[in-house]
C-alpha cells in the first residue's frame, strides 16, 4: 500500500533529484534479480527523492507486462522503505491501465505515463487516455510530454481539474514557449520535471520555467556527483554548474552520441566503468564497445569523480 497521498508525493518529488534505475539483465537477456536488487539497495542509500522502476533508463519499453510488474515489486521490496518508488505505464490504454493497477498492487507510490504506442494522437484522444489511467488507480500519475504525446496547456488544466491523482508533468521537448504556457496555466497545481536526455545539460535554464527537478540517468553510476550537480542547480550557482558541465557532463555527451540508443546503454556502461554490473541491454539497443567503456572510465577518473566501493559479486 502506498505511504503517500498523491499530493504528499508531489510535494516530496518536486524538491529532490529523481532517477530511473537500470533493470539488470543476464547473458540470456532475462531479468537478473540478484543484480537488480543489489543496484536498488545502492541507489536508495543516497538522498534521492524518488526512484522510477521500469522506466526509460530501466528499459521498460522492452519488458513484458508481467516482467514490468515483477521489476516494480522488487523495487518496492528493496527500496520502498527508504525512498518513494514509482512505476511506468505505457503502450495501448488497456496495457497502461494494467501497468497502473499492477504498480498499485505492488505498493508503488505513483507512475509515469509514457506516450501511447506508435499512433499519432490529438488532444481529445490524449485526454481520454490519461483519464482512463487516472481513473484506474489511486496513486499519483505523471504524464510524459514527448514524441506523439504533446499535451496542450488546456488539456493539462482539464486533467488537473478532473483528477486529484494527476500530479506531474515531465517534459522531453525543451519547447520553451510550450512549457511557459503549461506552467502559466497550471502553476503549483502540478510539479514539473525535466526529462530531456542527460537532463543535467538543461537543468539550470529549465529551472527558470518552473521545473524544480529532473530525472538523472547518470545518478545510476555516479550518484554523489549527480546529487552535487542538482544542489548547484537549485542554488542557481552558475559557476559551479558550468564547471561540472565542462569537467564531465559535456564530454560524457560526446561518448553518448557515438551510437543511437547509447542514451540508455551508456548508463550500464557507466556502471561497468565504476566496477559495478548492470548486465546487458536488450535489443534493439546495443551495449557500449570495450573502447567506449574504457573512454568513459578514463573520463570519470579524469573528472576526479569518486564512486563508492564496487559492489561485491553475487
Amino acid at each position: 500500500m502506498a505511504q503517500y497521498t498523491p499530493e504528499e508525493l508531489s510535494n516530496k518529488l518536486k524538491d529532490g533529484l529523481l532517477s530511473f534505475p537500470v533493470t539488470a539483465f543476464d547473458a540470456e537477456y532475462k531479468v537478473d534479480e540478484a543484480k537488480y536488487r543489489e543496484h536498488l539497495d545502492w541507489q536508495s542509500s543516497f538522498d534521492v527523492a524518488g526512484l522510477f522502476a521500469a522506466g526509460g533508463t530501466g528499459e521498460g519499453f522492452s519488458l513484458s507486462v508481467e516482467e514490468a510488474a515483477h521489476v516494480v515489486r522488487m523495487a518496492v521490496e528493496e527500496a520502498g522503505d527508504r525512498v518513494p518508488v514509482l512505476a511506468s505505464a505505457g503502450g495501448a490504454t488497456v496495457q497502461a491501465i494494467q501497468n497502473a493497477q499492477d504498480a498499485q498492487a505492488a505498493g508503488a507510490e505513483g507512475l509515469l505515463l509514457l506516450p501511447p504506442y506508435l499512433t499519432e494522437c490529438d488532444q481529445l484522444g490524449l485526454e481520454r487516455h490519461v483519464s482512463a489511467v487516472c481513473e484506474s488507480t489511486d496513486i499519483g500519475v505523471i504524464v510524459y510530454n514527448r514524441a506523439n504525446a504533446i499535451y496542450s496547456a488546456d488539456t493539462v488544466a482539464r486533467l488537473s481539474e478532473r483528477h486529484t491523482n494527476f500530479i506531474g508533468f515531465k517534459d522531453a521537448t525543451g519547447d520553451i514557449e510550450h512549457l511557459t504556457k503549461v506552467y502559466s496555466k497550471n502553476g503549483d497545481r502540478l510539479f514539473y520535471l525535466g526529462g530531456l536526455p542527460t537532463a543535467e545539460t538543461f537543468a539550470l535554464p529549465l529551472l527558470q520555467l518552473g521545473m524544480s527537478t529532473y530525472s538523472s540517468a547518470m545518478y545510476n553510476f555516479v550518484p554523489e556527483f549527480a546529487l552535487d550537480f542538482y544542489r548547484d542547480v537549485r542554488r542557481q550557482d552558475h559557476a559551479a554548474v558550468t564547471e561540472k558541465l565542462n569537467r564531465f557532463v559535456l564530454p560524457y555527451l560526446e561518448i553518448r552520441d557515438r551510437v543511437k540508443g547509447y542514451g540508455v546503454s551508456i548508463v550500464k556502461g557507466g556502471l561497468k566503468a565504476v566496477g559495478r554490473d548492470g548486465g546487458l541491454v536488450r535489443p534493439p539497443l546495443q551495449d557500449l564497445t570495450e573502447q567506449d567503456v574504457a573512454d568513459l572510465a578514463d573520463l570519470i577518473a579524469a573528472a576526479g569523480i569518486q564512486s563508492p566501493a564496487p559492489a561485491l559479486s553475487v
